[in-house]
């Protein structure tokens, strides 16, 4: 086939004049560049030499270390890539069939190089924990929270207590970084963590808000209150509004506590709050979601500014 290639005026593979072997296709380095609209072959998934150059790189899926959080399944996947999440690694479902939302997240990882591999079913059932994958498994980096002391560096803080839902965790997130919010404070136990749920709720927010994650909150209450914080918990039950507290309060450093929907705050950290506002509303209603509480109070905050 290769003389009838050069018969028909075809160019010499330059990968041949480096020592490629008979059988091998000439496919060095060299020899995988697009030309023009077609991409290489490396990035074609069903590709032989894009299986191969995945196998050389990521080896067993089962033998390698399984990633801690995982997106699975072929929207999910697809979401978290075009909201950015960070990821380790996007793995593929051999002789599973593609369609668009499978070539776009391949695309997408590879714009933002993230690395592709290959594996079994079995391999991607190990992978998703037994989830219904969809032959799509998405590798979400471990997130590094940062010192109490390095998100108390502006004028408002918000700490949550209690808060077990991970979209919750994003969506407080995106609305403390539209008010101004220098961090987030998550407790170390019994509270939702930056999960790869909360990166697609926080809209980008999480990669320019810093979280710490602290032992007790109770104690990283008095801390701040020590370097000069004031602290505000929301709860429904008293009679105090944000209208009741004075601007001089709320245009200084405020730490703003939000409680659980069902619990609202624990009674230690409520007792440690300087002042405890609930947020008015018509009466014998449910209680707000946490995380439009958060937004609605984030906003009173910043009004009063």
């Amino acid at each position: 086939m290769a003389g009838n290639s050069q018969r028909r005026g075809a160019k010499r593979d330059p990968a041949k004049k480096k020592g490629a072997t008979t059988g091998s296709g000439g496919q060095r380095r060299s020899g995988l560049k697009g030309k023009g609209p077609t991409p290489k072959a490396s990035d074609r998934v069903h590709h032989p030499a894009a299986k191969r150059a995945r196998k050389q790189q990521a080896g067993n899926p089962r033998k390698s270390s399984a990633p801690g959080d995982v997106v699975i399944g072929r929207n999910p996947v697809l979401e978290a890539l075009r909201a950015g999440v960070p990821a380790t690694a996007l793995y593929l479902q051999v002789r599973a069939d593609p369609d668009e939302r499978w070539r776009e997240s391949l695309g997408l990882a590879q714009t933002a190089a993230v690395p592709v591999f290959e594996g079994s079913r079995a391999d991607l059932d190990d992978l998703a924990h037994g989830g219904n994958h969809q032959g799509l498994v998405l590798a979400i980096e471990d997130y590094e929270y940062a010192d109490l002391s390095d998100v108390a560096i502006g004028n408002l803080l918000v700490m949550l207590d209690g808060i077990t839902d991970t979209h919750n965790v994003g969506a407080i997130a995106r609305s403390a970084a539209a008010f101004g919010a220098s961090g987030l404070i998550l407790p170390a136990r019994r509270s939702a963590g930056v999960t790869a749920s909360a990166w697609k709720a926080s809209a980008g927010a999480l990669s320019r808000l810093p979280v710490a994650r602290v032992t007790n909150l109770r104690t990283s209450l008095t801390e701040l209150h020590d370097a000069g914080w004031m602290s505000i918990g929301l709860e429904a039950e008293t009679d105090t509004t944000f209208a009741d507290i004075d601007d001089d309060v709320l245009s200084d450093k405020v730490v703003l506590v939000i409680g659980s929907e069902g619990a609202g705050l624990s009674r230690l950290v409520s007792e440690t709050c300087d002042f405890r506002v609930r947020i008015p509303m018509v009466r014998d209603q449910e209680s707000l979601n946490a995380s439009v509480a958060a937004g609605i109070a984030l906003n009173a905050v910043f009004a009063r500014r």
